[in-house]
Parts: structure tokens; sequence; C-alpha cells
């Protein structure tokens, strides 16, 4: 009786599923090829923005998402990785961004991302945090994990005046859509919140950053974004 032999070639539907999630066409373009190259990955679709993403999360079903933390006009996609959390629980999430890591992979990881790599990383080694996150496991890197990893043994950080890393996520958005010279009223827009709420937010951020008034507010977080943003 002859033996029959199976293919070592991975069929498509083994692969995993990746939606890409960025507002640059060019990176969405440079990672679709990236996994497109290898034989246990496929990008199944993607998104340049929030809604974009959502629904294409409904319409491909993929097996994760990797993302970016900006989607245009200095939106965060902090509010994404929570939306995608809140809608498939057990969906893995790896954030692919510029922004600095020491700010931002905390962040991610409570809203519900896996992991977070640089996105001035080698090809492989994002393919490799890819892999990783797919399986469940949380990928960072090697400083930014020892630092979690500190904070977890130790209890809660103390955060000095003028620290962002005091602000909350909102927060953050609203410092960040400043810094990219939007006004209280295109920030409520984008935001969905009124002109009210967000001049509540801007009193805060300039208690907690320690600024005298609105003009040191916008300045900073302008020179903030220089060199944390993307």
């Amino acid at each position: 009786m002859k033996k029959t032999t199976r293919s070592k070639s991975s069929p498509a539907s083994a692969k995993i599923k990746i939606l890409i999630v960025d507002d640059h066409p060019l990176v969405r373009d440079w990672l679709g090829r990236l996994i497109g190259q290898e034989s246990d990955l496929i990008a199944c679709g993607e998104a340049a923005d929030r809604a974009g993403a959502i629904a294409s999360l409904d319409a491909r079903k993929p097996d994760m998402v990797v993302t970016d933390l900006s989607l245009g006009n200095g939106a965060l996609g902090i509010e994404l990785i929570k939306d995608i959390r809140a809608r498939t629980p057990s969906m893995p999430v790896l954030v692919l961004s510029m922004h600095d890591e020491s700010i931002y992979a905390e962040r991610a990881l409570h809203a519900g991302a896996t992991g977070y790599v640089s996105k001035q990383a080698a090809p492989a080694a994002i393919l490799d945090a890819i892999r990783k996150v797919a399986r469940g496991e949380i990928c960072l890197s090697g400083p930014m994990a020892a630092k979690v990893l500190k904070k977890f043994a130790t209890g809660a950080a103390t955060h000095a005046e003028g620290d962002i890393e005091q602000l909350s996520d909102r927060e953050l958005e609203v410092f960040e859509l400043l810094g990219h010279g939007k006004s209280s009223q295109e920030i409520g827009d984008q935001l969905h919140i009124s002109i009210k709420t967000v001049e509540t937010y801007k009193t805060r951020l300039k208690e907690k950053l320690g600024l005298g008034n609105a003009r040191e507010l916008l300045q900073y977080a302008v020179q903030w974004l220089l060199v944390h943003g993307s």
C-alpha cells in the first residue's frame, strides 16, 4: 500500500491573519509585503483610522491586529486598542510605532495591547514580535520589559511634577492634539467632547505639568512632540 505524503506548505487557512492599521499608506504597503513573504503569516486587511479598523475587524475576522499609535490628525491608537479589547477580548494586538516606548508602551499594555515594537526595529525583530504576540506572549524590548517588571515588583511608581507619565490617556490625547496645533473647538470635535471639557483638560494639564499659562502649555506640547511624537 502506498503511503500518502502531506504537503509541507501551509494552506492559507492555517496562516496567521493580520489586520494592519496605520495612517501612512507606504507603511501599510511595506508591512503587508514584509508579512506576505512569510509562509505562516498573511495580511488579511488594512485600515488607516479607528473607524476603518473596527469595520475591518468585523469584516476580515483577523487573528491579530498590528497598529500604530498615530492614526491621523494627532489621534492616539490607545482608544482603538480599548475598542478592540471591548469587542474581542482575546484578540492579540501588537503596537508598531515611532512613539517613545518609555512613554507609550505601558499605556498600550494597560489599554489591552500584548506587545510594543519600534518601527525602527529590524524586519526580523518585527516579524518575531508578530509571532510572539500571535502566540499570546507579551513582547517588549529588553529595557522596557525590565522597567515594567521593576514597577510590578516595587509597586506603583511616584511621578515628579512635569512627568508626562502621570497624565491619563485622555489628558495625553488632548496634550498631543494641542501639540499638533489643534484649537479647543477642533479637539472637542475630534474627541466628541464639549469645548468646556477640553478647557478643563487643559487646566489639569497645566497643573500636572507645572505650567503657568496656556502659552507655556502649547509651547511644551509642541516641543515634546518634536522629541517623542511621530
